[in-house]
């Protein structure tokens, strides 16, 4: 069995970092223009460049998002990105799924792996094969194809071509994301990376002579959310993933955050590692789906592996997320005197009993102890937004806590205005 690639989202240098350090195989990642998360900080051509440099020191690899479906006045503006990224970036593939910049990359840097985006609606054998004949080297197929389609498919493609899916995050009520709703309602292009995901949204029914009277279209007493769909989640399937022949476990969330980013690669990580260790005697642990549950999520299911989008179109009827985890803080260092250094994300106090998740293991609940400014003057609270503080910490024994660089503190809560009560 070949060990599946680990494939985390990067929305930005930090989280590219942050990813790295929590064991991704890979990061995709995208420039300020072609790639289908516009609204993501993405990456300036220097951060890219830095970034891959960073990513490469540690033995990931970094493919760089060309996925939009470009329209004609977008096209003068291809060439030097498909030449930036083959040539000066150093990624080591690129994500494709026009045919127009397919051939364009073919033209100007043969030499650039190319990877088929999930855009392209791969969806059987044949259709794998024609884009390896043109010399892609993998396929991201369509999150509608089930596991038992990709052992198929796996089979009859050629040994080379590789296989990458969506194993955990979002998914989309369009066909493999190709929708205009966006377009109609909001003048946001979808496929071209702004959608403003109005399948998210709850709707209404109107009668023309009353314009004023909305009145609800009902599928329960929650409301009606008939577009909107379930988050994947395949932590419990790892052996029926591997079995399949996925080369690539993909986490979707270039969107989300440095946390998410952080979670769900940890947990992939570390399942796809005990798994390969004894095959025979493998089992999901509970910190795991503690862990995903914690992070910004939807109602997950196991999307289209095992069901066809006529059997159970996963629609999720409540709109809201699942916000479980509140950040208050990422760790820099331990300093040489044992205080922890670290850069507040929303207001903590004095006695506040936090969680905490770092790249490696597990640590029990922390209270705070002591907190110091940037000038080591103690302080009950840390209210400024991004300030950085000290602190000390003790476990559930009394005992000093020490934390690697880039932990994550949080609390336990659904509230993310920024303070919550103190634990004391």
């Amino acid at each position: 069995m070949k060990k599946p690639e680990i494939l985390s989202p990067a929305g930005n240098p930090y989280k590219l970092e942050v990813a790295v350090n929590y064991g991704a195989d890979a990061v995709y990642m995208a420039g300020k223009n072609y790639g289908l998360r516009a609204l993501s900080d993405n990456f300036t051509r220097d951060e890219m460049t830095d970034s891959i440099k960073l990513a490469h020191s540690k033995g990931v690899k970094c493919y760089v998002t060309l996925n939009v479906m470009p329209t004609e006045d977008e096209l003068s503006g291809i060439d030097d990105a498909i030449n930036f990224i083959g040539k000066e970036s150093g990624a080591d593939a690129v994500l494709i799924s026009d045919p127009g910049i397919f051939m364009r990359a073919r033209a100007l840097v043969p030499e650039l792996d190319i990877h088929i985006s999930t855009q392209a609606s791969v969806t059987n054998s044949n259709a794998c094969i024609f884009w390896a004949e043109q010399g892609a080297k993998r396929i991201v197929l369509a999150r509608e194809v089930s596991l038992a389609q990709i052992k198929k498919i796996k089979q009859a493609i050629p040994s080379d071509c590789e296989i990458e899916c969506f194993v955990h995050g979002a998914m989309c009520v369009a066909y493999s994301g190709r929708c205009l709703m966006s377009n109609y309602f909001t003048g946001r292009r979808s496929n071209g990376g702004a959608c403003a995901q109005p399948c998210r949204w709850g709707y209404s029914l109107t009668e023309e002579k009353r314009p004023d009277m909305a009145m609800p279209i009902e599928e329960d007493e929650r409301g009606t959310y008939i577009l909107g769909s379930k988050d994947i989640c395949m932590i419990d399937h790892i052996p029926d993933m591997i079995d399949a022949g996925i080369d690539s476990f993909k986490i979707e969330g270039r969107i989300k955050g440095a946390y998410y980013a952080a979670a769900v690669t940890k947990v992939y990580r570390e399942a796809v590692d005990l798994y390969f260790e004894d095959p025979e005697r493998y089992s999901v642990k509970k910190e795991w789906k503690t862990i995903l549950d914690k992070v910004v999520h939807r109602d997950y299911d196991t999307g289209f592996f095992y069901n066809s989008p006529s059997e159970d179109a996963k629609i999720d009827y409540d709109k809201s997320y699942n916000k479980p985890a509140f950040v208050v803080g990422i760790t820099e260092e331990t300093t040489e005197n044992g205080l922890i250094k670290v850069t507040q994300k929303n207001k903590l106090y004095k006695g506040d009993v936090l969680n905490v998740l770092k790249p490696e293991g597990y640590v029990d609940p922390i209270r705070v102890t002591e907190l110091y400014d940037k000038n080591m003057q103690q302080i009950d609270s840390c209210p400024h937004p991004e300030m950085t503080f000290f602190m000390k910490a003790e476990d559930k024994d009394g005992n000093e806590v020490t934390l690697p660089k880039l932990s994550f503190l949080s609390r336990d809560g659904d509230k993310d205005e920024g303070i919550l009560p103190s634990v004391k």
